[in-house]
């Protein structure tokens, strides 16, 4: 419980009606866990506008309402804030309520197209393995310390995120690594959180759905860095020519990684094989469990980020060689007829590139790729045709299939994908609306030495259609699949 007058001491309210000397049992934004004593913030989202459900919370017994637009009707028993910008309140009061819990850790964010997931992962286990409680919150899995806890959102919601990272502290983590969502940028999730470092991979097509254009993109990923505090530190990638905008207003100090240019953090591949890599770090060669030019990126910025963080230099780099691949993420699986399936969550143009051009990159002509990809429903509809034509032109046969359709129909968003398609690509591709009859038959088409990629859904294990998920999981399907060969 905290007492409404502290609450607000962390906001700048147009108006407050009624007596702020009053006990706050929890601080809510869903108006369905409306009880006595609670403070309901009504925030106006993009489907909805809880102002609507400000009489339902008063009569479950509400203490106090924070809202944009006060009602017609004012109850005597209960206090309301007007304020401008009810979201942003609801983040200082997060802050407030769960006791400014980003500030008793050395909170990383990283933000970028891809690479996310892994990064940040990655950099959780690199401190763990260093001895060090840490805490993570992404796209696959929230971790307090070693306690894995579920992920619905890529970065959650106010309350969900300092819920989280007070149960961090709680837990004694010293360190907390985030996903930050370009959603998450401008709903303004991590309004209110300090960060100790952030860390920016890339920027490539994704969202449009939401953005509308890269331009609004680009600027949405800027403002994480533009807020970042003094003292903080900021890494970006230099071979991405977004990486200096991130970095043009930022008060945090500056960094760069590169493979190309000679940078604060340097990183050449020296030998890739689909098994792993042998990566040079500022002049010092190490061993890793992972493949291609996108994971030496993650990678390095891994290695810069935790000697930004203090870590010591030589210990990160024997650590370097024990961090594992992230499910989902270029996950191979060995074919007792001796192929590779990899599934990835690749599932922007740019990742599904990047993906092929590393399998080709490591089998060269001695063996064929064939992959499996859709598009998913409800969402950007201009990459599908993109996608279709990156995987026909870096593969040698292609099977286009459903991923997520939502609420669309997959029939439909795969006619989209094959307007993609080059003429020359259409005879060695196939149209398989069943994602498991997809897989199988790629599986089939293969021989010893080829490579099946699955690509979209990675780490996910269902399929949503018409509101509902469906149990599915790539991995699943290729396990099953491989034990019939045996």
């Amino acid at each position: 419980m905290k007492n409404l007058s502290q609450l607000l001491m962390s906001i700048k309210p147009l108006k407050v009606v009624g007596n702020t000397d009053v006990e706050i049992t929890d601080l809510i934004n869903d108006s369905r866990k409306a009880a006595p004593g609670v403070m309901f913030v009504a925030v106006k989202g993009v489907a909805v506008d809880s102002h609507r459900f400000i009489p339902d919370v008063v009569a479950a017994g509400a203490s106090a309402i924070v809202c944009e637009d006060l009602p017609e009707t004012l109850s005597d028993k209960v206090t309301y804030i007007q304020v401008d910008d009810a979201i942003i309140a609801l983040a200082h009061l997060a802050d407030e309520w769960f006791d400014h819990p980003s500030r008793s850790l050395r909170l990383v964010g990283v933000t970028g197209t891809n690479g996310k997931t892994t990064t940040a992962t990655l950099l959780y286990e690199m401190a763990q393995l260093l001895g060090h409680k840490a805490g993570l919150m992404s796209t696959v899995r929230n971790i307090v310390d070693k306690e894995a806890v579920e992920a619905k959102q890529t970065t959650p919601d106010h309350l969900t995120l300092n819920r989280l990272l007070h149960d961090m502290v709680e837990a004694g983590c010293e360190y907390a690594f985030m996903e930050v969502s370009s959603h998450a940028c401008v709903q303004h999730r991590i309004e209110g959180i300090t960060f100790a470092g952030a860390i920016f991979t890339n920027l490539t097509r994704d969202h449009m759905d939401f953005h509308k254009t890269v331009d609004n993109y680009i600027a949405a990923k800027k403002m994480f860095f533009d807020a970042l505090p003094a003292g903080a530190f900021a890494l970006v990638n230099a071979d991405d020519k977004v990486g200096e905008v991130m970095l043009q207003n930022t008060r945090a100090d500056k960094y760069r990684y590169s493979l190309r240019t000679l940078t604060d953090f340097k990183g050449r591949i020296v030998e890739s094989r689909l098994d792993g890599t042998t990566l040079e770090l500022n002049g010092n060669q190490v061993e890793v469990l992972f493949t291609g030019r996108f994971n030496a990126y993650n990678l390095l910025s891994v290695y810069g980020a935790s000697l930004l963080l203090g870590f010591d230099p030589q210990e990160v780099l024997v650590k370097m060689s024990l961090l594992e691949p992230v499910a989902g993420r270029f996950q191979t699986m060995r074919s007792p007829r001796g192929y590779t399936a990899i599934v990835d969550y690749a599932h922007t143009p740019d990742a599904l590139v990047n993906v092929l051009d590393t399998i080709r990159e490591v089998v060269g002509t001695n063996g064929n790729i064939i992959t499996v990809c859709g598009c998913g429903g409800d969402r950007d509809r201009g990459k599908r045709p993109i996608m279709a034509r990156e995987a026909a032109v870096r593969s040698d046969r292609v099977v286009l299939t459903s991923d997520n359709p939502r609420t669309e129909d997959p029939d439909a968003i795969l006619r989209e994908m094959e307007t993609g398609l080059p003429e020359d690509a259409r005879p060695r591709t196939l149209i398989i609306t069943d994602r498991r009859q997809a897989i199988r038959t790629a599986c089939q088409l293969a021989q010893p030495g080829d490579v099946v990629l699955v690509a979209g859904k990675g780490h996910e294990d269902y399929q949503e259609i018409n509101h509902v998920k469906h149990h599915f999981d790539d991995r699943e399907q290729i396990a099953e699949f491989f034990s019939t060969e045996k």
